[in-house]
């Protein structure tokens, strides 16, 4: 059964059209595909291995675990685990290792690379509910909950559902929201160790096996070994919006010079992350929307994801929302059967408190590592021990 209707000479229209083919919109597709309604995907991508997805992900037992329990992906995901990738370490400025967390095999925040994830997500839906090459560059209501949805070739289409998981910059949400997502003082620059054990013994020592925090005096390093050996790493600064403008990233030699200088007074192995440093450095921008952003209903359209609550990643909780929203959404959907509103007030209903709750515990984690005493804080959050106020 395809998901549209089109007869000759009108407009294609589209039961319900999920914009992006992200990890939200393609676990909504596969839990109202299998629930038995007809979801298209619909991502500006010229296919599914456009572009690397990169990073490691730990999904999270009350949220991504379960959204993958709905969408009957469990066991499948289980398989695609990395062994060791819940280790922990937690190193200073000055080099000294302050904690340690082996993976005992125990942990309820198993670590998956986020290719592999969508991979399996992809492969779970029928091709006919994947539109490749389709960005979307406008939507407008026509009423009755139904919306028409404008692509970058100019061609249109019609929805009686329109789903917005098409991220930071969305193009649904202004539909709902003039939010717009703001910066929130912190910028990453991305590198990576290709083959670490045998071309980077040095920092595969220092990262180990899971991941890695260094941090200190308002910057740091972020890193994770990754499935392939290799070590992705984000190198962390406090600036002001301006400062990556201010510098051309594409010179590697300089990019690696401009952070040996801002890092001047680390120790030697961390510093040597940056020495060893290849595959070009990519800078980002860290941005976040208004914590406890909510909208009022509007008839046929929601949001999922980072499209409804982006924030910064010091939560560890962006994906697992992203994946939770679209379990819930899904759900409610096939719960209102003919109701969409009904359905829409439900998830929402969750949602909302939810991802407040959630953007405020980001929040305040940006503002604890990039604040007093960054590691002894973390390592006083991972022990039970941490006070906000402290």
């Amino acid at each position: 059964m395809t998901s549209t209707s089109t007869p000759t000479g009108s407009t294609p229209h589209f039961p319900v059209a999920i914009i992006g083919g992200g990890l939200s919109g393609l676990l909504l597709a596969r839990v109202l595909i299998a629930g038995g309604t007809d979801a298209t995907v619909f991502d500006l991508e010229s296919g599914p291995g456009a572009r690397t997805q990169g990073g490691m992900l730990d999904i999270h037992e009350e949220t991504g675990q379960a959204a993958l329990r709905t969408a009957g992906l469990y066991v499948a995901f289980r398989a695609k685990v990395h062994p060791g990738g819940e280790a922990v370490r937690v190193w200073d400025e000055k080099g000294t290792l302050v904690h340690e967390e082996p993976d005992t095999g125990d942990g309820d925040r198993p670590e998956i690379d986020r290719g592999d994830l969508r991979a399996l997500l992809l492969a779970s839906l029928p091709p006919h509910a994947l539109r490749w090459n389709s960005k979307v560059t406008g939507a407008r209501p026509l009423g009755a909950g139904r919306h028409e949805v404008t692509l970058a070739d100019g061609t249109v289409f019609t929805t009686g559902l329109l789903v917005g998981a098409d991220g930071a910059w969305s193009c649904v949400r202004p539909l709902l929201t003039p939010a717009r997502p703001a910066y929130t003082g912190v910028s990453f620059i991305e590198f990576d160790l290709m083959d670490a054990d045998t071309r980077h013994p040095e920092a595969a020592a220092t990262i180990g096996g899971g991941m890695c925090f260094a941090l200190g005096g308002g910057k740091g390093f972020l890193a994770h070994r990754e499935t392939d050996g290799s070590l992705h790493i984000y190198s962390a600064l406090r600036t002001p919006e301006a400062w990556l403008d201010a510098h051309d990233f594409s010179d590697s030699e300089r990019t690696r010079a401009l952070l040996l200088d801002a890092f001047a007074d680390w120790a030697p192995q961390l510093r040597g992350l940056l020495d060893e440093a290849e595959h070009g450095f990519i800078p980002r921008r860290i941005h976040a929307l208004p914590a406890g952003l909510t909208w009022d209903r509007v008839p046929g359209v929601t949001l999922l994801g980072d499209a409804a609550h982006l924030m910064s990643p010091f939560a560890g909780e962006g994906a697992n929302l992203a994946l939770a929203d679209a379990a819930d959404l899904g759900t409610a959907l096939l719960a209102h059967p003919g109701d969409s509103e009904a359905a829409l007030a439900a998830y929402e209903a969750v949602l909302f408190p939810r991802a407040a709750e959630t953007a405020a515990m980001s929040a305040a984690s940006l503002d604890m590592l990039f604040g007093e005493d960054p590691a002894r804080r973390l390592v006083d959050m991972f022990t039970g021990a941490y006070d906000p106020q402290g």
